[in-house]
């Protein structure tokens, strides 16, 4: 999608589809009054009046409603110019020029992300679509008052959408295609950006101990990896690392504790968490971020053949405890508890947060809008729910009581790896924390929000969303930097 920032008086191409966002209850004159009356057309957010052939030159008018104007802040244009750019995508036409209700170039910068994420698509296996079904909007134009000011702010927000979109194919992409090495070899390729990527093998993480991640992959004819990002923006790059650590199931049968065949097919996307963690390092690498962070992603296939893991199964992880395996099913949290200790007892981060589509459990307790926080401290988890509110990414923090723990007590190994049904994301949350080794960590369960189908949100298809990479890149902007 190719943007521009124009002023009002430029002239539009041909072809070209205007969408005038319009706050609720404003005075329309004419024809649109006339129109909007017969429709029923109020200005309400979300609202749109599509007018074919209106007076001014344009092919199409759209008016598309932003609410009170009150309202109207950077996350009210973004949906609203993704809804004006829903309304026309598929219309013929090829330019959608936007007409917002507010002179500010942040405004205008944050209505061209919003179209950017609007128009992500992943269609690289479709080969027989119906013409009317595709896109033809190739180019945005944004007026604004002072449209140099409107393309100054724009570029850290474009990285953002190139970051959003990267982790939407990752997370997009069949098991078959995007596998532990592949996943870790699309990695070792944004190096381009100036990321560092090291690459650790079976060989590699059997020395250092790893058998609780080791132990998830063993019944997969793909072999497990742990990908290591670095970004070195500090002054100092010797500066203490923030760190984030994704659970990278790159496909979960549930291993011999298999899962029902309906709905299995999503279970390519239980590497989200990794997905994320990657596009917070591409943003931050595209961005120029001015901190030293790290990304650990833990790569494995969860199968069931007939070297799998067992239910009943012990394994050592590397912090040196003893897990016994009650479900295989419950395999991420395994991948995480040798990530997590490798993590911080390599890079003594000033703190760590993982993702991970972790638990069924949270979309029972949350739905599909929130993602769960649990976290043992209380300033990392405001700065997380501050970015998350900014961002519309919205997350709720869940208590980590210690009488949980005795659910996942093991009557043969030091912890067992799940505790049952009641509290289930507490008690996988509760494991976690196990490995932390009291460094400042913050986990963040995204199995309700990593996949939406359908998707309400304009700026969101149905599909991956890439949720965390947003509200992440906000919390290290505005707390971590400098």
């Amino acid at each position: 999608m190719e943007i521009e920032f124009v002023a009002a008086d430029a002239a539009a191409p041909q072809k070209t589809a205007l969408a005038r966002i319009v706050f609720e209850g404003a005075a329309l004159e004419g024809q649109l009054a006339r129109a909007a009356a017969a429709s029923r057309f109020t200005g309400a957010k979300g609202q749109t009046l599509d007018i074919l052939a209106p007076e001014g030159g344009a092919a199409r008018l759209v008016l598309v409603g932003a609410g009170k104007a009150e309202s109207f802040d950077a996350t009210a244009a973004e949906h609203a110019a993704a809804t004006a750019y829903g309304a026309v995508k598929a219309s013929g036409l090829e330019t959608l020029r936007i007409e917002l209700p507010s002179a500010d170039a942040q405004l205008a910068a944050r209505a061209a992300l919003g179209v950017r994420l609007a128009s992500y698509r992943f269609d690289k296996y479709r080969t027989k679509e119906p013409v009317e079904k595709k896109p033809t909007i190739t180019k945005t134009q944004v007026v604004a008052a002072e449209p140099d000011k409107a393309l100054a702010a724009f570029p850290s927000l474009a990285a953002l959408a190139d970051a959003v979109s990267f982790t939407r194919d990752l997370v997009s992409e069949p098991a078959n295609v995007l596998y532990p090495a592949e996943f870790a070899k699309r990695v070792k390729a944004l190096e381009s950006l100036g990321l560092e990527v090291e690459v650790l093998g079976e060989p590699e993480m059997t020395k250092l101990g790893m058998g609780s991640l080791l132990g998830v992959g063993q019944g997969s004819v793909r072999d497990s990896q742990l990908v290591v990002i670095r970004w070195n923006g500090a002054a100092d790059k010797s500066a203490q690392p923030i760190a984030f650590v994704g659970k990278g199931v790159c496909f979960d049968s549930g291993g011999i504790s298999i899962k029902p065949a309906d709905g299995m097919e999503d279970m390519k996307w239980d590497m989200g968490g990794a997905g994320a963690v990657t596009g917070l390092m591409h943003v931050l690498a595209g961005r120029k971020a001015k901190v030293n962070a790290i990304g650990i992603l833990g790569l494995v296939e969860n199968m069931p053949d007939g070297a799998a893991q067992r239910p009943g199964d012990v394994v050592t992880s590397m912090s040196g405890q003893t897990i016994e395996v009650i479900n295989t099913d419950a395999e991420g949290r395994l991948v995480l508890a040798d990530a997590i200790w490798y993590c911080q007892d390599r890079f003594k981060p000033k703190f760590m947060v993982d993702l991970a589509t972790l638990t069924g459990a949270i979309i029972i307790a949350l739905g599909h809008d929130y993602a769960g926080l649990f976290s043992n401290n209380d300033e990392l988890s405001q700065n997380l729910l501050a970015a998350s509110a900014a961002e519309g990414e919205p997350l709720w923090r869940l208590p980590l009581p210690d009488q949980y723990n005795r659910q996942i007590d093991s009557m043969i190994a030091d912890v067992k790896n799940t505790g049952g049904r009641p509290g289930g994301s507490i008690t996988a949350a509760l494991f976690i924390q196990k490995f932390v080794n009291g460094v400042a960590w913050a986990h963040l369960d995204i199995a309700s929000t990593a996949w939406k189908k359908p998707s309400a949100i304009p700026t969101i298809p149905d599909g991956a969303t890439g949720f965390g990479v947003r509200l992440l890149n906000r919390m290290v902007a505005e707390n971590y930097e400098g």
